[in-house]
């Protein structure tokens, strides 16, 4: 039975977003055809008439979400300065909330490591995004000159994805918030206090980490 035009690019749109969730969540060496087509309720011929592998499905799925990475960036900048933006940005990248949500997140978090080890097509497809993500951060992070903002953005970026790391791989729950806390405060510029406590100060011995507030 053919399927029509509009069944096909729904089929489609449902591999590649269960993909992409599937791959943050568990890591793209960890899920095969069987596991997104089972998610995704399809079949392996609905599959195969869409995609010719498994690896040009994972082209397209990190493609997928890191355009949705962007827009989440785009969401959190707009209409605000760029002091404000980049402080917005900051906030809900290291919420709680981000940090709970791997597949519903930023790629880069999620496999940095992984795609390190796939193959050249994969890897050109999140170089192209990553890209993309690092011109819009640019736009709003501190520095004079293209060249100068381009570089914060790199440091920034790494800086962020690299605390979302550490905070979803430790078992301490107290600890994974303090991370995401002490990278939320010195990321700059420090215009804006992010995550600052009211009340009276803390000594630095006793942080009292299970009663600091979240980011947000």
């Amino acid at each position: 039975m053919r399927v029509s035009k509009a069944k096909a690019a729904d089929n489609r749109r449902r591999i590649l977003t269960t993909a992409a969730r599937l791959f943050r969540e568990h890591g793209i060496d960890s899920c095969g055809v069987d596991a997104i087509t089972e998610a995704a309720g399809l079949t392996h011929g609905a599959f195969y008439s869409q995609f010719a592998s498994k690896e040009a499905v994972a082209v397209e799925a990190i493609r997928l979400a890191l355009t949705g990475s962007q827009r989440a960036l785009d969401r959190a900048a707009r209409g605000k300065n760029a002091t404000n933006a980049f402080a917005s940005i900051v906030e809900a990248y290291l919420a709680r909330a981000h940090r709970d949500s791997p597949g519903e997140g930023c790629v880069i978090a999620a496999l940095g490591t992984d795609l390190a080890r796939q193959p050249r097509s994969v890897r050109e497809a999140f170089t192209k995004g990553l890209r993309e993500s690092l011109d819009l951060l640019a736009a709003v992070v501190p520095g004079r000159g293209a060249s100068s903002r381009y570089d914060e953005a790199i440091a920034a970026l790494a800086r962020l994805s690299g605390a979302l790391m550490l905070a979803r791989a430790v078992s301490d729950e107290a600890l994974s918030r303090r991370i995401l806390k002490a990278a939320a405060r010195r990321s700059y510029p420090p215009t804006r206090k992010i995550g600052a406590t009211s009340g009276r100060r803390r000594s630095a011995a006793r942080p009292a980490l299970d009663e600091e507030r979240e980011i947000r």
